[in-house]
């Protein structure tokens, strides 16, 4: 584990590199949530992270996600980046301010359920595979409003709007233009104004392609490595 002041300096970094990427694109920092990605880090890690100002975070495991609930006392935000199973979804209702991982009316159809039961409106965006990988989880762009006007009916979820997770590269650029058609792909749904389906968020880019992903329209970066070092998957 990094210390604090490691973990500090690495988060001056990475906001100096939204910023200036918000510079170049004509957008305000205050557009861009930086998700402080904690999976495979301890609780201390996070709440150091926290003391150096970032209170929204993201975990890709339930079990792990729920063990850190158990130990740090300071409110976060909490968001649950990873692929999601349903007999999961119930150790985590009302417990995250958001899921962005749904792929299948199934698995919204749980989330319903289990937010009914908490007695919450659980905000979700759409998981989008977006080149097609087959490694990857989501679903086909082609099919993303049909499933949007499937989900929206459900009254304990709400569809904030779309995710995704492009390919690992070593240039950035290369993941350009996969950025620009989640954002053109949010702005054709949003624009059929479907009840209970709001395309705010546009969670895109990780530690190697962030400041591309900003600069193609994305409000949500997934940043780990970058904040907290290489993760130990020997552990």
């Amino acid at each position: 584990m990094l210390t604090k002041e490691e973990i500090g300096r690495n988060l001056a970094v990475i906001e100096g590199r939204i910023s200036k990427a918000c510079e170049r694109s004509g957008r305000d920092r205050s557009e861009v949530t930086l998700i402080a990605v904690s999976k495979m880090n301890p609780a201390e890690a996070v709440i150091a992270a926290h003391e150096c100002g970032i209170d929204t975070f993201g975990e890709n495991k339930v079990q792990e996600l729920c063990g850190k609930l158990e130990v740090i006392d300071a409110k976060l935000n909490w968001h649950l980046i990873g692929h999601l199973q349903t007999n999961k979804v119930k150790y985590i209702a009302g417990k995250v301010a958001m899921i962005h991982s749904v792929d299948s009316l199934k698995l919204a159809e749980v989330i319903d359920k289990e937010s009914e039961k908490a007695g919450v409106v659980t905000d979700i965006l759409l998981e989008i595979n977006i080149a097609g990988e087959e490694s990857k989880y989501g679903i086909a762009p082609s099919d993303a409003e049909d499933l949007a006007r499937k989900i929206a009916p459900l009254k304990h979820v709400r569809i904030c709007g779309l995710m995704t997770v492009a390919p690992e590269t070593d240039e950035p650029e290369t993941n350009r233009s996969y950025f620009r058609q989640m954002r053109e792909l949010s702005v054709d749904i949003a624009s059929k104004n479907i009840d209970n389906i709001f395309m705010n968020v546009l969670s895109m880019g990780m530690t190697g392609d962030f400041e591309v992903a900003v600069e193609e329209g994305a409000t949500h970066v997934r940043v780990g490595t970058g904040i907290f070092g290489a993760r130990d998957y020997t552990r």
